[in-house]
C-alpha cells in the first residue's frame, strides 16, 4: 500500500478546525494536524501556548567557565536567569538590561544563544570523546559546538552545510568558544562519500519550521500540503544518507523543528520499514513526550513510539521531534 496517498491526502476541514484557524490566524492545514494528533482540547492548548513568545535562552559553555560563575557574572550586570530543567547547561533569560549577544561574556565564548529544544537534541546524541561525528546540517554551529563542549573538544566533527554564510558563522562560534576539533565543509550532505563511517551522525533536518511559531508567527500562514510533501521527501533522502554514513553499532539522531508528523514519525517509519538493521533507542532523559504511534488512520512501525517530542504547551519550548536510532549491523 502506498501510504503517501493516505498521509498526504487532501485535508477535509471540520467546522472546529476552521473556527480555530480563524480565531488564531493560522493556515487551516496546520490546525488540522494539531487536532489530528492532540484532539480539540490539546490543539487549543497548543495554539494558546504559541501565542506566548519564545523566551531568550542561552547554553553555558562549561568548557571555558563554570556555569554558576557565569550566572553570577551575568546577574551582577542586571540579567536575571533561571535554569532549564531539560537542559543542564541552559538558562532562560528572564530580564536583560542589554542584548544577550552584546556582553563581554558572550564575546569571550562563555555561552551560546540557543533554544532549549536544540540543546536537548545533543543530549540525546550523547557524544563521547574520541568519536568521529558527522553533523549533516551543522551551521550556524549551535549543536556542533555543544558536541565539542560535552566531549571537552575531544570528539572529531565533520560539520557539513550548504550555506557559505552560515558556515562562516559556525567557524566564528567555534573560535569564540575555544573549539578546534572540527572540519567545516560546504556541500550537500547527501553527496558525502559513503566510505566515511561515523560513530554518530546528527541530522537536524531542514524543516517547515512549524515548531518555532512562538519565535516567528509568520509561519502560521505557511504549511501547505504540497510544501510539506516536498520537505518530507528531502528529509527521507537525508536520513537514508545518514544510515549509509554511520558505522555498524553507531548512532543516528534525527531531529526536526516541527510539530508535523510528516516531518517526524513518518520519516522514521519509512526508514524502519526499509531497513532490518536499525532500531529506535529511547533517550535516557525524563520529561520528553513519546512519538505519535498512528496518524490519519496509518499505524506506524512500533518503534516510532520510542521517539520523542517537545511540545510548546507541555514543555514550554519550541516544537521539536527527536529520534535516536542505533544501527545494529546484519
Amino acid at each position: 500500500m502506498n501510504l503517501d496517498s493516505i498521509v498526504f491526502a487532501d485535508y477535509k476541514y471540520t467546522r472546529e478546525v476552521l473556527e480555530l484557524s480563524e480565531k488564531f490566524g493560522y493556515e487551516p492545514s496546520i490546525v488540522y494536524r494539531y487536532v489530528e494528533v492532540l484532539g480539540l482540547e490539546g490543539a487549543w492548548r497548543l495554539l494558546e501556548a504559541n501565542e506566548n513568545p519564545l523566551p531568550e535562552t542561552i547554553r553555558c559553555n562549561d568548557y571555558l567557565i563554570d556555569c554558576g560563575v557565569l550566572k553570577a557574572r551575568l546577574e551582577g550586570k542586571g540579567f536575571r536567569l533561571r535554569g532549564i530543567p531539560l537542559a543542564p547547561h541552559g538558562f532562560e533569560v528572564l530580564e536583560q538590561p542589554l542584548p544577550i549577544g552584546a556582553t563581554h561574556e558572550y564575546l569571550m565564548g562563555y555561552y551560546y544563544v540557543q533554544d532549549p529544544g536544540s540543546m536537548v537534541v545533543v543530549y540525546v546524541l550523547d557524544p563521547k570523546p574520541g568519536e568521529f561525528i558527522i553533523d549533516m546540517a551543522a551551521a550556524p554551529g549551535g549543536k556542533a559546538t555543544q558536541v565539542l563542549q560535552l566531549t571537552r573538544d575531544k570528539a572529531r566533527i565533520l560539520a557539513v552545510d550548504v550555506s557559505s554564510r552560515r558556515l562562516k558563522a559556525l567557524r566564528s562560534h567555534m573560535q569564540r568558544m575555544g573549539f578546534t576539533s572540527y572540519l567545516a565543509v560546504k556541500m550537500d550532505a547527501r553527496l558525502l562519500p559513503e566510505t566515511l563511517k561515523a560513530d554518530r551522525v546528527l541530522l537536524d533536518a531542514p524543516s517547515s519550521g512549524e515548531g518555532i511559531i512562538r519565535k516567528d508567527p509568520g509561519r502560521k500562514l505557511k504549511g501547505k500540503l504540497e510544501d510539506l510533501k516536498r520537505i518530507h521527501e528531502l528529509q527521507v533522502s537525508l536520513l537514508e544518507k545518514a544510515y549509509n554514513l554511520v558505522e555498524e553499532g553507531g548512532v543516528i539522531v534525527y531531529a526536526a523543528c516541527s510539530t508535523a508528523v510528516e516531518e517526524g514519525e513518518y520519516v522514521i517509519h519509512k526508514l524502519l520499514e526499509s531497513k532490518s538493521d536499525i532500531r529506535v533507542e529511547s533517550p535516557r532523559m525524563e520529561g520528553l513526550s513519546p512519538g505519535v504511534a498512528a496518524y490519519r488512520g496509518v499505524e506506524f512501525n512500533w518503534g516510532v513510539a520510542g521517539c520523542s517530542r517537545l511540545w510548546p504547551h507541555i514543555h514550554g519550548t519550541e516544537g521539536f521531534f527527536i529520534c535516536k536510532l542505533v544501527k545494529s549491523g546484519k
